[in-house]
């Protein structure tokens, strides 16, 4: 089987951490973003991975060969001359995806699950219909677009877009399988796959929604991303329990690289990722934080709700809370407040940031 994984554009929803790294490789628990699903589609005997990029490309392909070789499969990276939207990329993949006239994977990158990609074959094959679309409950309907259909075949009867009255509470989780029917449907042109195919599909019965059990998270902007590390160290907690932290000072769902350094009567958790490499000194507090590689927390600091990036060097006594995200090479001297600060990459924080902004 193949699979296409719509890696998109900028990443402006994770800047400043996507100034420096290709959104896709930003790791999520200690694991570039994509490899999540890369490594679960490899499982279920995918074999060859494209990914449909247009940005920081080079950097991607790189990395990417060195995890096609490790998981002995195919990853072709399709690049877009301009964006393409969510369906265009399956018409410029068309050529690798219509080759043996099988049925595809399509994922949306920033999709974090536990990825039941073999149920979703099953369900795909016994409707012998064009596509499948993975659905997940969520609690406020209203934000987002809801699909509505039929409980006991699955069958889509209609998509309801923010609807002001309740009509479903499932929406579109990003993960689908199509049969290379549905390339007949798309040009290469920028292009909903949301918007102008699936309700076309819709109405044909050509489209049906398998529901998706268990947790699931778009973690491409800071809020989420920290909502999707905890929801998924709840889930490593149950199925892997292994790869978390049991060390005196850890509180909660804890997972610390081997390579990583805490000092001494440190209280780290719950829900805290610290990635290689990374030296936390004594004393200090962490919370509901990711710590990316290679960055040193000096003694006594208390940090909650943030995402310090690479290479950085947050001073002793700082306090930094309020979805406070810190890109690549950040310093933050001794005693700061850093409340909500948006932090871009190379920068020297020298005063307290009282009030959300972003820091140029």
């Amino acid at each position: 089987m193949k699979a296409l994984i719509l890696v998109g554009g900028y990443g402006t929803r994770l800047r400043p951490l996507t100034l420096t790294k290709p959104k896709p490789l930003v790791e999520f628990c200690n694991k570039p973003m994509v490899l999540h699903q890369i490594e679960a589609l490899a499982e279920v005997g995918v074999t060859h991975v494209i990914l449909a990029v247009s940005y920081l490309s080079d950097m991607l392909q790189r990395e990417m060969e060195v995890e096609a070789k490790r998981l002995g499969i195919k990853i072709t990276i399709s690049q877009e001359t301009e964006p393409l939207g969510t369906a265009g990329p399956l018409a410029l993949a068309r050529d690798h995806l219509q080759v043996e006239n099988e049925p595809f994977f399509v994922l949306n990158s920033d999709v974090i699950c536990e990825f039941p990609f073999n149920d979703m074959i099953k369900f795909h094959k016994e409707h012998n219909c064009e596509g499948t679309i993975v659905v997940t409950k969520v609690d406020e309907p209203s934000k987002y677009g809801v699909v509505v259909y039929e409980q006991n075949t699955g069958k889509i009867d209609r998509f309801v877009e923010k609807p002001r009255e309740y009509v479903s509470n499932k929406i579109n989780a990003g993960l689908y399988i199509f049969n290379p029917a549905i390339l007949n449907r798309i040009e290469l042109r920028p292009t909903s796959i949301e918007k102008e195919i699936f309700p076309a599909m819709a109405s044909d019965k050509q489209l049906y929604a398998f529901e998706l059990k268990g947790f699931w998270m778009d973690v491409g902007q800071p809020k989420d991303y920290l909502t999707g590390m905890g929801l998924y160290l709840n889930f490593a907690r149950a199925s892997m329990p292994d790869r978390l932290s049991r060390d005196n000072g850890t509180v909660g769902n804890v997972l610390v690289d081997p390579t990583a350094k805490i000092g001494e009567r440190c209280r780290i958790g719950p829900n805290v990722v610290i990635g290689p490499r990374v030296i936390i000194q004594d004393g200090v507090c962490l919370k509901n934080c990711t710590i990316l590689a290679d960055s040193l927390v000096k003694s006594h600091s208390w940090i909650a709700n943030c995402i310090i990036g690479w290479r950085c060097n947050i001073g002793q006594w700082v306090r930094m809370e309020n979805t406070s995200v810190l890109g690549l090479d950040v310093s933050v001297q001794d005693e700061l407040f850093i409340n909500g600060g948006i932090i871009l990459p190379h920068k020297a924080i020298s005063e307290s940031v009282s009030e959300p902004k972003i820091l140029i």
